[in-house]
């Protein structure tokens, strides 16, 4: 059975959220403030996490960016904060997904249940990768089964998007791949969403891996089309 982690302080919402799930199969934890679905986070194990923003002792945004560099497991966030900004900060820092309050309930575990799906069968895919294989472009070296990324020799950490992202790029060389390609195969043709997630993660790609991310060398854009990695 799948561990759920709801971080949520209004209890009547997390409970409408949780009984939910359970009906729908899953197993579920609440946690009603961030310091202790921090704690519950990092001492316990779960397949998704569903994180509220707003709330008491440690904000929804610090603990994304606490728990994306240690999990790789889809992180829902649910929140009232409805501005365009808030929306991309928490896609940018690695959120899976993004459901703004009010919601219905069923469309939050369709929600879990498309991430949970996608989660899974990008494990079977790396599973079936041996330990030992590598991907070597230009100066760029990726392990896709331990989630290891060098460039230029020095180890560079990304977040599970952002990784599977780079990995695809790099599997299609030089070749033009839209906006409509990307956001299809990283986040699934039933997720939910909107193309704005691929430039987010774009960006960030080239914050890390290129040298001048203002002039990028490697992920180029291709006005009206999309975007190309180049070795």
């Amino acid at each position: 059975m799948e561990q759920i982690l709801i971080i949520e302080d209004d209890e009547a919402i997390a409970m409408i959220e949780k009984d939910f799930l359970e009906i729908n199969g899953y197993q579920v934890t609440v946690a009603l403030d961030g310091e202790t679905g921090l704690n519950y986070a990092t001492k316990q194990s779960f397949d998704l996490i569903i994180l509220d923003i707003m709330i008491p002792k440690i904000d929804g945004l610090t603990i994304m960016k606490t728990l994306r560099s240690r999990l790789m497991i889809p992180i829902l966030f649910v929140t009232a904060k409805t501005d365009e900004i808030d929306r991309l900060r928490g896609l940018g820092i690695g959120a899976d997904d993004y459901i703004c309050k009010p919601f219905s309930p069923t469309e939050l575990v369709a929600r879990v249940k498309s991430n949970l799906a996608t989660y899974d069968r990008l494990k079977q895919q790396f599973n079936a990768v041996p330990i030992q294989n590598e991907l070597v472009v230009g100066p760029i070296r990726i392990q896709p089964q331990a989630y290891r990324l060098w460039v230029a020799d020095q180890e560079v950490t990304l977040k599970r998007k952002e990784f599977e992202l780079l990995l695809f790029m790099m599997e299609h060389v030089d070749q033009v791949l839209s906006k409509e390609q990307l956001y299809d195969r990283i986040w699934g043709g039933e997720s939910f969403g909107d193309l704005r997630t691929v430039v987010v993660h774009i960006n960030r790609l080239r914050e890390k891996i290129e040298r001048d991310p203002a002039q990028p060398k490697h992920i180029q854009t291709v006005w009206g089309a999309g975007y190309k990695f180049i070795p």
